[in-house]
């Protein structure tokens, strides 16, 4: 049995609308190496370990098996469904039908409605599933302000319908969040981005903290598990530069422990995602926080170390993934 983490000494932080949320949810991506029956076994330990927060996905393919979890949860009265702040995401091949999906998922998760809706990716370029690098979709487009505007409507209606509680927003650029902001009814509550000790996206935090919107993390400890497909020759391993091995020597943990409390210090939320190792991911942020010299250090590992680059989403006509990425300040059409 894991050890048990009281949610109430978990640090917590402030949505937009003055509602705390955990600051560590579980990430249920499998990284196409863990089965759906083994994420959902390591959900039903994380809930009765103190986890209250879960980032779900239709895409990862195992939202059916993770709301049987809940259901059993809820019936087993280990939590009650207002207990739990449960988050997914519409995939791209359902931006024109957002509700259909949503009402998938929660069908699905067996959660009555979701607290956080994402738009997974802010364009309906469609990959299938465990696919390689090198696949292309021809009807592959540019981001288009009109075709993510009519996904956030959608969106928006359904918070007005009580399917939904928040929008979150997920894989944005400063430029794309320039062009769309102005033109929505309900702000967006959080922003899911790639962070890591050696991807902080600085520039990008601050122009979310600065609009209100809190920054959620994922592959917050640099992911060594991702897919094959994401792994290049130049990726850094974020755990084992020289800095962080030093600081996790000198608290006596593994330095992914380092890097969750180095988020949380941050700001984020983090949603880490684990099999076995969910109740020290957890408890981490609880206890031995970091000092103010080793967040100094730690904010100067940036080294541009961007894992998800998102090459099967390019278009035709796409230079390289750089493009999926306004790295010069402007929309790459």
């Amino acid at each position: 049995m894991a050890e048990v983490i009281n949610p109430a000494i978990v640090p917590k932080v402030t949505l937009p609308s003055g509602e705390q949320v955990p600051c560590v949810g579980m990430g249920t991506f499998g990284s196409d190496r863990v089965s759906a029956e083994d994420v959902s076994a390591a959900v039903a330990g994380a809930i009765r370990s103190g986890y209250r927060m879960f980032d779900c996905a239709a895409c990862y393919g195992n939202e059916h098996e993770i709301g049987q979890v809940f259901k059993d949860a809820f019936d087993e009265g280990v939590v009650e469904r207002k207990d739990l702040f449960i988050m997914t995401k519409v995939w791209n091949d359902m931006h024109r039908r957002v509700e259909e999906a949503c009402d998938k998922s929660i069908k699905d998760l067996q959660c009555d409605y979701v607290d956080m809706y994402y738009i997974h990716w802010p364009f309906p370029n469609y990959h299938a599933p465990g696919c390689d690098v090198d696949s292309r979709n021809p009807d592959s487009k540019p981001f288009s302000v009109e075709e993510f505007m009519d996904t956030y409507r959608q969106c928006e209606a359904l918070v007005e319908k009580g399917k939904i509680r928040y929008i979150g927003i997920s894989n944005m650029t400063i430029p794309k969040l320039e062009a769309v902001l102005p033109l929505m009814k309900i702000k967006p509550a959080t922003c899911e981005l790639e962070l890591h000790v050696c991807f902080q996206q600085q520039e990008l935090y601050d122009y979310l903290v600065a609009h209100n919107i809190q920054p959620v993390g994922y592959m917050p400890i640099g992911s060594p598990r991702r897919p094959e497909r994401d792994i290049c020759p130049e990726d850094v391993a974020d755990l084992e530069v020289p800095e962080m091995q030093a600081i996790a020597k000198a608290h006596g943990v593994h330095p992914a422990l380092i890097a969750l409390k180095w988020a949380h210090q941050r700001g984020e939320i983090s949603i880490p995602f684990s099999v076995h190792n969910y109740a020290s991911n957890l408890k981490c942020v609880t206890e031995d926080p970091l000092t103010d010299e080793e967040m100094a250090s730690i904010a100067t590992l940036e080294k541009g170390n961007r894992l998800v680059k998102g090459q099967v989403f390019l278009w035709h006509g796409a230079n390289d993934w750089h493009d999926l990425w306004d790295e010069d300040g402007v929309i790459v059409k």
